[in-house]
C-alpha cells in the first residue's frame, strides 16, 4: 500500500498519471482475453489450435459391432453427482461429459469438449470457458451456462469430495450467452482451470423437470430412470443391479470434434454385474466377457490354460505403468485408539512379511511400495537434497526430524530368521506405546485391555493377503479380525470412516495439486466421504499440501512433491501393499486396437473396435 502522507499534490499527481499508463493496457488486456484451446501443467501442448485428431487412435476406425464387459459389484443409481447416498452404476461418463477432455499421449493436458477454449488472467483469480455452439444434449437443446452453473452448485452441494476439490472456487457465473466464469478466492492455483475442465455437466432443465411418473426430479436423490446426457451414449436397457446396456448415438453432436475423432466405436457397450470375482473371470473364459483386466498373480501365472488362450483367441498383454504413481496399503484408522500412536502404526508394519506373501502367493510378480508416489518420478528416495531440501528446511518445526537424516524403508522379511527379527521389533515398539504382553496377549500396560481390530475388506481376493497378516500378529498376541462384507455396506462403512483398518488405493497423476488436501489434510479427516481414509490432521502435511498446490514450476512440484511424500512415511501412517509394475490385460480377438496404446492409458474402451464392424 502507498504511504502518501509526505507527498506533495504535484507529485502525487504524477504518481496517479503514471499509475493510469500501467492501468490501461491492463484493462485493455481484461478486455481482450487470451482464449486457449488446450490446458497443460506441464510445459507446452502437443496439439495446435485446429488439429485433426489424437495421434494414438485409428481415425478411420470403423463404427460397429458390440462389447460385453463386467463389473465387480453393484448398483442403485444413474445420478453422477451424488457421493453418500447409493452405488453410481459404472459406465456414465459414456452418457455426460465435461468441459475438457484429456489427451491419453500427455502429461496432465487437456483440450477443449464441451467448451472450445479457457482464458484466464495472468494472476489465476478466474477462469472463464466458452462453450461450443454446436454441444447439444441428447433431447437437441443447447448446452448453455446455465447447465454448468448448476452442474458446479449441486456437485459441491452433494459432493464431499468436490467441495474440497474447488473448494478454492467460490462462484460460478454468466458472462456471455455462451461463457461462464468461476471466480477464486485465491490467486495463481495453477491448477485450477485444469480440474474445472474436469467438471462433469448434467442438464439443468432435465433435472428439474418431471419424470414419467408426473413428480419432479430431484438430484439430490438417486434414481433409476435412465438419465438424459449430452455424451455418445445413451442407457438403451438395464436390470436393476444386474446389467447396463448402453448404445451409441447416432445423432451425438460431437461424433466429428477433433477429440472424439477415431473414438466411441461400438454400437452398444453392456456391463453385467458379479459379486463374485472368480466368477467374473469365468464368464470371460467362456467368452461371455470380451476384455478382462487382471488384478490377481496367481491368475495371471496359472489361469490361463482354457484352450482359446493357448489357442490365440484370448490374447495377454502387460502393459507398463508410466501415468499414474500409486500407493496401496493397509490403513489404520487414527481417529481410534490406539492406531493414533505413531509407534503403534510402526509396529504394524514389522508384522506384514511382504517377501513371504510374494513368494508363495503372488509368484513373485509384485514389488513392494515405498512411496505415495509409487513407480513415479515424484517418489522421494534417499535423503533429501537441492530443493527438496530447501522445501523441507521451510518446515524443519512441524515435520518429523528423521526426514533429514534416515530414508524411508519398508522392514525386510522372506526368511523365519528375519520375520522373527521383525516381530522382534514390532514388540519392542508396542512396549514403547504402553502395551505388554501377559501369557499370550498383547494388552495395554495400564488398563489390561487386550489389542485387538477388525480388518474391514471388500472382497474375498484380499483374504489372501490379509488372513496370513492376522496370523503374523497372532504371533506377538495382537487379535486382528478379518471381516470382509458387501460392496454397499462396504462403501457406507468407508464413507463414515466405520474401520478400524481397511485396505485402500490412492492412485497419483503426474502432476498432483488439490486433491492431496482431501488425501492427507486436516480438514478432510472430519468430513464424510473424503479420501483422507487414515485421519490424518498435520501442520507439517498441510503446509506441504500447500506447496504442492502453489508450485510455480514443474522442478519446484517434483521437489514439494518428493518432501510431502517422505513426511508422509515417516508418520507411518500405513502399512504399504504391494503393486505390480505393468497392467495386465485378457481379451477376446473379438476386439482390435490401434497397433501402439497411448503412452499413459490403455484408451480402452474409446479407441478400440469390434473386430466384426472391421470385417463389413
Amino acid at each position: 500500500m502507498l504511504d502518501i502522507g509526505g507527498i506533495g499534490r504535484t507529485t502525487l499527481a504524477t504518481a496517479f498519471l503514471a499509475m493510469s499508463f500501467i492501468l490501461a493496457p491492463l484493462a485493455k488486456a481484461q478486455e481482450q482475453p487470451v482464449w486457449h484451446h488446450g490446458l497443460s501443467l506441464i510445459g507446452e501442448l502437443k496439439y495446435p489450435p485446429g488439429f485433426k485428431h489424437f495421434d494414438y487412435v485409428n481415425p478411420v476406425a470403423p463404427k460397429g459391432g458390440d462389447i460385453n464387459l463386467s463389473q465387480t459389484g453393484t448398483f442403485d443409481t444413474f445420478n453422477p453427482l451424488l457421493a453418500l447416498k447409493g452405488e453410481p452404476a459404472v459406465g456414465l461418463t459414456l452418457v455426460f461429459e465435461t468441459l475438457m477432455k484429456s489427451a491419453d499421449d500427455e502429461i496432465s493436458t487437456a483440450y477443449g469438449l464441451l467448451a472450445e477454449s479457457v482464458s484466464f488472467p495472468d494472476d489465476i483469480s478466474s477462469a472463464t470457458f466458452r462453450l461450443r455452439s454446436e454441444a447439444k444434449w441428447a433431447d437437441g437443446k443447447p448446452v448453455t451456462p446455465e447447465d454448468v452453473i448448476f452442474s458446479f452448485e449441486k456437485g459441491k452441494e452433494l459432493n464431499p469430495l468436490n467441495q474440497s476439490y474447488y473448494g478454492h472456487v467460490v462462484k460460478a457465473e454468466k458472462t456471455g450467452d455462451e461463457s461462464v466464469t468461476f471466480r477464486f478466492d485465491e490467486k495463481n492455483n495453477r491448477e485450477l482451470p485444469h480440474i474445472l475442465g474436469q467438471l462433469l455437466i448434467v442438464p439443468k432443465h432435465w433435472w428439474e423437470g418431471t419424470g414419467p411418473d408426473g413428480k419432479p426430479r430431484d438430484i439430490a436423490r438417486t434414481t433409476l430412470e435412465p438419465v438424459m446426457g449430452s455424451g455418445p451414449y445413451r442407457i438403451a436397457s438395464f436390470s436393476p443391479g444386474g446389467t447396463i446396456r448402453y448404445e451409441r448415438r447416432e445423432d451425438y453432436w460431437g461424433a466429428s470434434l477433433n477429440v472424439n475423432v477415431g473414438q466411441n466405436n461400438f454400437n452398444s457397450i453392456t456391463y453385467t454385474f458379479f459379486g463374485d470375482r472368480d466368477v467374473e473371470f469365468e464368464s470371460f473364459r467362456a467368452g461371455d466377457i470380451d476384455f478382462w483386466r487382471e488384478n490377481q498373480a496367481r491368475r495371471w501365472a496359472t489361469g490361463y490354460d482354457f484352450p482359446a488362450a493357448k489357442g490365440g483367441r484370448v490374447k495377454r498383454e502387460e502393459v507398463p505403468l508410466r501415468a499414474t504413481g500409486v500407493m496401496q496399503a493397509l490403513v489404520p484408522n487414527m481417529r481410534r485408539k490406539p492406531f493414533d500412536d505413531e509407534r503403534v502404526r510402526e509396529a504394524l508394519n514389522y508384522a506384514l512379511d511382504f517377501e513371504e506373501l510374494n513368494r508363495t502367493v503372488f509368484f513373485s510378480q509384485y514389488t513392494r511400495v515405498n512411496s505415495y508416489f509409487f513407480l513415479t518420478e515424484l517418489a522421494s528416495s534417499g535423503l533429501p537434497e537441492g530443493k527438496e531440501l530447501e522445501i523441507l528446511n521451510e518446515v524443519r518445526d512441524l515435520v518429523p526430524p528423521e526426514v533429514f537424516t534416515t530414508p524411508y524403508t519398508n522392514p525386510v522379511g522372506g526368511t523365519p530368521e528375519k520375520a522373527r527379527d521383525n516381530l522382534r521389533k514390532a514388540v519392542a515398539l508396542l512396549k514403547e506405546a504402553g502395551f505388554e504382553l501377559k501369557g499370550n496377549r498383547m494388552v495395554n500396560a495400564a488398563t489390561g485391555r487386550p489389542l485387538a481390530f477388525e480388518i474391514l475388506l471388500s472382497s474375498p481376493t484380499l483374504e489372501r493377503v490379509a488372513l496370513p497378516y492376522a496370523q503374523n500378529l497372532k504371533r506377538i498376541g495382537i487379535e486382528a479380525r478379518v471381516r470382509t462384507v458387501d460392496p454397499s455396506q462396504y462403501t457406507n462403512r468407508e464413507r463414515a470412516f466405520d474401520y478400524d483398518m481397511t485396505w485402500e488405493v490412492w492412485g497419483q497423476t503426474l502432476s498432483p495439486g488439490n486433491e492431496q488436501a482431501d488425501f492427507w489434510g486436516s480438514k478432510a479427516a472430519t468430513r464424510e466421504g473424503s479420501r483422507n481414509y487414515a485421519g490424518i490432521a498435520d501442520p507439517g502435511v498441510d503446509a506441504l499440501i500447500e506447496r504442492v498446490i502453489f508450485a510455480k514450476d514443474r522442478d519446484t512440484l517434483v521437489a514439494a512433491t518428493k518432501a510431502l511424500d517422505r513426511v508422509l512415511l515417516a508418520h507411518h501412517y500405513v502399512v504399504p501393499l504391494y503393486y505390480p509394475r505393468t497392467t495386465n490385460i485378457a481379451y477376446w480377438d473379438t476386439l482390435s486396437r490401434p497397433a501402439e496404446l497411448p503412452k499413459y492409458g490403455l484408451g480402452f474402451p474409446d479407441i478400440w473396435w469390434s473386430t466384426s464392424a472391421a470385417s463389413q
